[in-house]
């Protein structure tokens, strides 16, 4: 264990954000240097916080298993190279999760029942980020070829996971993407001010050393098919996302304007990396309405202020969940609370329980939208009489998630069965209803967290190595019917 009383006589410190006037100019991480050197002076101390709670929730609330006590005990004793060696044994990208995560292994951390939880994330970012920083993270190529060779569908983060651990196992790996370059959303949906691109760009050179394939700039169910992906590879993982977006079909949507967060930030980070895009949807000098109030919605608040909106509202359907633990969601749940992003402290009004009725427009573009108050009755969405108000808009973005992966194309053409709500079906080893074909991430669970990604590239890339050698030694955290832990 770490201090034996850290947690009693150390107050609980997070990593200072660079000053909102300096960041909203720049597309570089908020935190100073980034988040892993930002609290590095007292990140030991920090570290020593986590007790000798006896059984370690946040193993629970983690479901890549991390082993969370050792390296804090390892950071706060400085021995920095065995920490790494205990967090790189089940993550295999802690710089990710380490910045984009959040963090249920805090709330379930034993300590949050009557303090403030131990910084878990910020002590995996540091120990990572050190550890590029001191050129630890090295290359691991497998010291045997065994053959069989694998088609990665999505550089997601599921994707790079699986074939990150298929690639050491001594399979031959190819990844297989339809944007220029690998990465997913982690290269283009998620802003530089979030995490910038040389955490990708970097772990993909480590697997291309490995000896992991990238094909880019292929639209696998179009320029390469099903069925020739079938006849090429021993066995395929669709690791391709939850990617049909959800719309709002109400009077005027066609109105210009009116957008999907995954239209605007794709491009904006894109021209935040010094390319160019043609046509691009821009906030500068407009009233900016987002619709949905999660992470999403967050990227393109912050967004919209480096492009130097006017204005910037950001509605959810929701009520205000409140800034403590509802009765329903105790320790060690993730609590649905309210919580302030990066983004959200540099502009913008954040407004609850609203639902959009019409959108207005002026000119074939959107110039407004009419709202109106709404309240859950036993369970259903009711309108306040008398509550309707009309706010300006000339660029609206959907950032209200998504149903479920595409289906034409790939999906039809391999005849995979689908589940009740839209998702690729799979067994116990991530294999979906055709045989040699596996599934991971998104795509099989439907919209969920980065940490589950990987969790699921990791499982899922155990079962393919078992298919294709009779057994395996890969480690699968969880299986394909995990679910976040909830009351």
């Amino acid at each position: 264990m770490a201090d034996p009383r850290g947690f009693i006589t150390t107050p609980r410190q997070l990593a200072p954000r660079r000053p909102v006037e300096e960041r909203i100019k720049d597309w570089k991480e908020v935190y100073p240097g980034g988040p892993g050197k930002a609290l590095l002076p007292i990140i030991s101390e920090q570290a020593g916080r986590c007790m000798d709670c006896g059984i370690p929730f946040c193993h629970n609330g983690c479901p890549l298993g991390n082993l969370i006590p050792e390296w804090n005990d390892l950071v706060w004793r400085e021995d920095w190279d065995e920490a790494l060696d205990r967090l790189h044994a089940t993550n295999n990208f802690p710089e990710f999760t380490g910045r984009l995560c959040p963090a249920p292994c805090e709330t379930a951390c034993v300590v949050a029942i009557h303090r403030d939880a131990v910084t878990i994330k910020n002590v995996e970012v540091s120990i990572i980020d050190k550890a590029w920083d001191d050129r630890q993270v090295r290359p691991e190529p497998p010291e045997w070829l065994t053959g069989k060779t694998i088609a990665v569908v999505g550089s997601g983060p599921a994707g790079l996971a699986a074939a990150q651990q298929l690639t050491r196992a001594g399979h031959t790996v190819a990844v297989y993407e339809r944007d220029d370059k690998p990465g997913g959303l982690l290269r283009y949906g998620i802003p530089e001010f979030k995490m910038e691109k040389i955490q990708v760009e970097r772990r993909i050179n480590q697997m291309e050393r490995e000896g992991t394939v990238f094909r880019t700039g292929v639209q696998v169910g179009d320029t390469l098919t099903g069925s020739q992906l079938r006849d090429r590879y021993d066995a395929v993982v669709l690791a391709i996302g939850a990617t049909v977006r959800r719309d709002l079909p109400v009077p005027g949507r066609e109105l210009g304007g009116i957008h999907q967060a995954m239209d605007f930030l794709p491009q904006a980070n894109r021209v935040a990396l010094g390319e160019e895009v043609e046509g691009q949807i821009v906030a500068t000098g407009k009233d900016v309405v987002i619709i949905g109030g999660g992470d999403t919605g967050a990227d393109c608040l912050g967004t919209s202020v480096r492009q130097g909106a006017a204005s910037i509202t950001q509605l959810e359907i929701l009520p205000n969940p409140g800034e403590e633990r509802p009765e329903n969601q105790p320790w060690p749940t993730y609590p649905m609370i309210y919580r302030v992003s990066s983004a959200h402290e540099e502009a913008g009004e954040r407004v609850y329980s609203v639902s959009t009725k019409e959108f207005l427009g002026e000119d074939g573009n959107v110039s407004g939208l009419k709202l109106v108050e709404v309240e859950f009755i036993d369970g259903k969405l009711t309108e306040i009489e008398g509550t309707e108000q009309v706010i300006p808009a000339q660029l609206v973005l959907f950032a209200m998630g998504f149903t479920g992966p595409e289906t034409e194309g790939l999906v039809d053409q391999l005849g995979v069965e689908l589940d009740e709500r839209g998702n690729i079906k799979r067994d116990n080893s991530y294999m979906s209803s055709v045989d040699g074909v596996f599934v991971a991430g998104d795509a099989g669970r439907g919209q969920s967290l980065i940490v589950w990604a990987i969790a699921e590239g990791r499982s899922a890339a155990a079962g393919v190595d078992a298919y294709l050698s009779g057994s395996t030694s890969l480690p699968a955290p969880i299986p394909p019917t995990a679910r976040p832990l909830t009351v």
